[in-house]
């Protein structure tokens, strides 16, 4: 009798368990299919729930479902409607952008940048403060970090919207935790960002994360830049230090730990020079190069690299030798990396988007010699349109993607 009852003990853990995993199932085959009418909405612009069914290949009855909820959610809206073929109006659907909002900022060595977007990825926001990085504690950073985001939060519930969450982009290396393991030029070590930011900003209700600054441009690159939906793609950052997001096969790779990318680590020879990336061919490279300022951490970068740029148009030979110089210790370095992931466009952010005239002729000149296939494999140096900006729409359009995937929100009071 014992050993019947244990049996059947067991087979009806069993079967809850079957229960339980079918119930997973169907969540996931759910949430996958929400994001699926998403992006086919957002693909289009507008369209009809019968054209949904037609080029997703859903019934029309799950359609109909799956539209119900993403409007429930505040994520899709009826947005007008058009005569159909036999005559009868179809309802129009569009990507809800009047309630949502989601918020990426990046701290950097002599700024803070925020971005806003809303759910269609229209900015709502876009401000650049100045910040003393370099010379501030993390606290200190944090307090100016809250106070930012906190003007923004407001400003969007004035305006009716709810945050999606906060996104913080850091040039350094950070755990999948939130936590800073090491950013040099800003003086961060085990540094618990995001956990302190929270409480800085009194445990918000949305999520705070971190990354790195260069995964988060290469974010939004690929949604945003001039090779959006790129599937193999490098993005440089072209800041003080020198970092690389990579996109392959349509996904960012962030490695096991959240440290992929340090391209500025890898060794290079140009000229018999032997050399860090970033110590030949960043923009500190450039600072030190031709600035005369003798702290390259604590200058004010931006206008420093406007000065190179105003001396390279007046073509004075030592600045065009320099920066021929550093754009071929980039090409190098960019070598390197093109022969391990063979992607379709390198593309340069930050500085580098001002310096491009002069170094990316260069770079290109090098990564051709130097590449292992021929053409570079396809391979293309290109400058960012997004400049500064990329980290921090990288940062707020993350959240957009997560939503893309099916991952939806619900509006408050619903």
């Amino acid at each position: 009798m014992a050993m019947r009852i244990a049996s059947k003990s067991a087979g009806a853990v069993g079967e809850e368990a079957r229960v339980r995993a079918k119930r997973a199932d169907f969540t996931d085959v759910r949430a996958n299919n929400l994001g699926f009418v998403l992006r086919q909405v957002r693909a289009e612009g507008r369209c009809s729930r019968a054209d949904l069914a037609a080029k997703t290949g859903l019934n029309k009855a799950t359609v109909s479902s799956l539209v119900a909820e993403l409007i429930e959610r505040r994520v899709l809206r009826e947005s007008g409607s058009v005569i159909g073929n036999i005559g009868r109006p179809a309802v129009l659907l569009s990507v809800d952008s009047g309630y949502y909002a989601s918020l990426g900022v990046e701290v950097n060595v002599d700024y803070m940048t925020l971005v806003a977007v809303d759910l269609a990825g229209n900015r709502l926001l876009s401000w650049r403060r100045a910040h003393d990085g370099a010379g501030s504690t993390p606290g200190r950073s944090v307090s100016a970090l809250a106070g930012l985001a906190k003007r923004a939060v407001d400003k969007m519930d004035a305006e009716g919207r709810q945050i999606l969450g906060l996104a913080v982009a850091v040039p350094g290396l950070i755990d999948n935790g939130g936590v800073v393991q090491r950013a040099p030029m800003l003086g961060w070590e085990d540094f618990d960002l995001t956990g302190r930011l929270r409480q800085a900003m009194r445990d918000p209700k949305y999520a705070v994360t971190a990354d790195n600054d260069a995964n988060l441009g290469a974010v939004a690159e690929q949604r945003f830049g001039s090779w959006a939906g790129v599937s193999n793609m490098i993005y440089l950052t072209g800041e003080i230090g020198l970092g690389a997001g990579l996109i392959v096969d349509g996904e960012l790779r962030r490695g096991a730990t959240g440290f992929a990318g340090e391209i500025g680590n890898l060794l290079i020879d140009v000229d018999g020079r032997v050399g860090r990336v970033e110590d030949l061919a960043g923009i500190s490279a450039v600072l030190k190069t031709l600035s005369e300022s003798e702290d390259i951490a604590g200058a004010e970068v931006e206008a420093e690299v406007e000065d190179v740029v105003t001396r390279a148009r007046a073509e004075e030979a030592g600045v065009l030798e320099a920066l021929d110089r550093i754009g071929r210790a980039l090409g190098a370095g960019i070598a390197l990396a093109v022969d391990l992931l063979n992607p379709e466009a390198v593309v340069l952010g930050g500085h580098y988007q001002a310096l491009s005239p002069w170094i990316a002729p260069a770079a290109e000149r090098e990564l051709a010699a130097r590449t292992h296939a021929s053409g570079a494999g396809g391979a293309e140096i290109v400058v960012s349109a997004l400049g500064h900006e990329a980290p921090a729409l990288g940062a707020a359009t993350g959240i957009l993607n997560d939503i893309d995937a099916g991952r939806m929100p619900t509006p408050l009071g619903a």
